[in-house]
Parts: C-alpha cells; structure tokens; sequence
C-alpha cells in the first residue's frame, strides 16, 4: 500500500470516531499538516470529505453511499431484510442481523423498535463477542481452535456485572447456545437491556450471521422476552433456508 493511500485511509478512520479540525487530524496521525491538508483537498474533490462552517472535517456523501452499497451487496442481508421487517412489524421489538468480523460483532442491518425507547446500536457499529447474544451465536458454531483465536483478540472486560468475563465459563456457556440453538443476554452487555440471538446459516451449514432481539427491561421482562424464542428461530431458520441452508435428521431432532 502507498504511503499516501494509507495515511488518506487513517484520516477517514479517525473521521470516522468524529469530525476533527486539520490540526486534530494532524495530531492524531503524527503527520505534518501540509501533508494532511494535501489529502484531505484530495478527499474533499471526491466528496470521501467535507468541511463545515468550523472548518472542522467531516466524513463525506461519497463513502456512504459506498457504505450503503457494499451493505446491499451482502447477500444474507438482502436475503433476511424481508423475513426481518415481518418479524418487527409482529413483535416490535428492536431487531438486528449481525457478522463476525475479527473478535467483535459487526451490526449489518437493524430494526428500530415500535415503542419510544431507542438502542444505542446502528447499522456498522461494532460490538463485543463475549457479553452479546449474537456474539455467543456465531462463536458457538466455530471449531475450538478458531473460537480460541476471535477469544484471544477479543477484549473480555466486565460491561455489566452479569458480564461472563471468565474464559472456562464462556466456554461453557457457548456450549449451551451449540445445544440450545440460540443464545441469551441477560442484561450482560447493557444494564436493563436483555436479549435473544440465533443462528443464520449458509448452504456448508455453518452460521454466517445471527439474528438478535433486544428489549430494555421497562418494555418487557426477561420471561416475555423468552417466549419469543421459539418465533426468532422460525425466522432465523427461514432465512436460513433461504440462503441455501438444508436441515439435515439431526439438525431437526434438536
């Protein structure tokens, strides 16, 4: 990669966390601010940039409309967006499709509730593997070796107090949702916010996605949230089938 590509990136990655002034920019990246200013003209010609009235920088029209094309281009995102949407319309609960990328979750597509309480989640944020409902899916359905790897890289901090921050326990936890078939946060990510995730898998069988529901605890309990269980994995499995997956004797005997 070229020096310049690469600082112009690391300019539209710091952006990313917020907008910055050209000596913020210059700070952040240790690069003289003629340099910084040579590529941020460069970002700003293709709209990848723009300047406001504070002459402080922000991210561009241009990247997210290249942002919201590569999301439409993830074919399990456009296979569930419909299943999804019925799913909301029925239950009205804030609903999510996720990805693992690295050790952390990626939100791809996501559902605003039908009360007045908004989540904090938006589409490309990243979340934790460990304290989620959808991170404890898609680790449940990778081999020991590859789960131990995302573990190794992934930052298992407390985020609540009823955060799974033990290893040996996490393992056994993932155990559960490989026998279950789906996973559960229990107010393990996020204070009063309990949650429901399950598996999307592909055509090999493997998991590429999840699908989450997430409830603050003033909307409904943890025992209400349960009972959804079994309409999430209706949903999860036609999507699933959708994507080319083909239950197998044992996949329906669960």
């Amino acid at each position: 990669m070229s020096a310049s590509l690469a600082k112009a990136l690391r300019i539209l990655t710091v952006l990313g966390d917020g907008p910055a002034s050209l000596d913020e920019l210059a700070t952040q990246l240790e690069v003289h601010k003629t340099t910084v200013l040579r590529l941020l003209r460069t970002l700003a010609d293709e709209h990848f940039v723009h300047r406001d009235a504070q002459h402080r920088y922000h991210l561009g029209a241009q990247l997210f409309e290249l942002s919201s094309r590569g999301l439409d281009q993830r074919e399990v995102r456009s296979i569930a967006a419909p299943h999804l949407l019925a799913f909301n319309r029925a239950h009205g609960h804030t609903t999510h499709l996720s990805e693992l990328v690295g050790s952390e979750i990626v939100y791809i597509d996501k559902l605003e509730s039908h009360d007045h309480v908004r989540m904090a989640s938006r589409v490309g944020l990243r979340g934790p593997v460990h304290s989620t409902a959808a991170g404890k899916v898609l680790l449940a359905d990778l081999p020991p070796a590859a789960a131990a790897q995302v573990l190794d890289g992934a930052d298992l901090s407390a985020r609540t107090p009823n955060t799974i921050i033990d290893r040996d326990a996490y393992l056994d936890e993932l155990a559960r949702v490989r026998e279950q078939g789906w996973a559960q946060d229990r107010e393990e990510n996020e204070p009063s916010i309990n949650c429901i995730g399950a598996p999307v898998r592909g055509a090999a069988g493997t998991v590429v996605a999840a699908v989450s529901v997430s409830v603050p605890s003033i909307v409904a309990t943890y025992d209400q949230l349960i009972e959804l269980v079994p309409s999430l994995l209706a949903v999860t499995g036609t999507i699933s089938r959708d994507h080319g997956w083909r239950p197998t004797r044992e996949d329906h005997s669960r």
